[in-house]
């Protein structure tokens, strides 16, 4: 005979999926909020969509060395150290009235500014950044550790570090777009 669970257990063991499912989304939320504090920069490429009006539309336009973009209407627009949220706003509010009653504007980051990677791996160089990178992941995009490297002594520079000083580090530190990993080479 097979033992069911109870009627008083089924509402125990609900709550206990709704909220290992909350934690679940909770966590991914984490990860969501710092991508939404991305501060764009030259580099990235980034699409804008205004609903309805496919001749605002652009695509895949990469940030120049200025981080600045030249877009209908409003001319030459600065996007360095702005998020996605705030370049949004900034077209909207720019369109708004000149040229549209309401108008819904989208930001989409295509692709993310490269993080660089010298020293003791395998294939040193400049890599796209993806959300959730950390050096570990890095070291394995880079393929993997040569066999002298030291993977205690392994440091970032920052691109938002005006110092431009290298830190220590360890394997689970997040990697940021314009970070540049060195791994160090090991002596015993």
């Amino acid at each position: 005979m097979h033992s069911w669970p109870t009627l008083a257990a089924v509402p125990l063991l609900a709550v206990a999926g709704l909220l290992a499912l909350f934690a679940s989304a909770a966590a991914r939320g984490q990860d969501a909020s710092s991508i939404s504090n991305y501060r764009l920069a030259s580099g990235d490429v980034i699409s804008i969509q205004v609903l309805g009006e496919e001749d605002l539309r652009r695509e895949r336009i990469r940030l120049s060395d200025a981080a600045t973009i030249s877009y209908p209407i409003l001319g030459e627009i600065k996007l360095f150290g702005k998020t996605v949220a705030e370049l949004e706003a900034l077209i909207r509010d720019g369109l708004k009235g000149r040229y549209l009653v309401n108008p819904q504007v989208t930001v989409t980051i295509v692709e993310y500014r490269n993080y660089f990677i010298n020293g003791q791996v395998e294939k040193p160089g400049g890599y796209p950044y993806m959300p959730g990178l950390t050096i570990r992941k890095a070291v394995s995009v880079a393929g993997g550790f040569r066999e002298r490297a030291s993977k205690e002594k392994i440091f970032v520079i920052s691109e938002d570090d005006r110092s431009q000083t290298p830190k220590r580090v360890d394997q689970d530190t997040r990697v940021k777009p314009g970070d540049i990993i060195t791994v160090e080479e090991s002596f015993f």
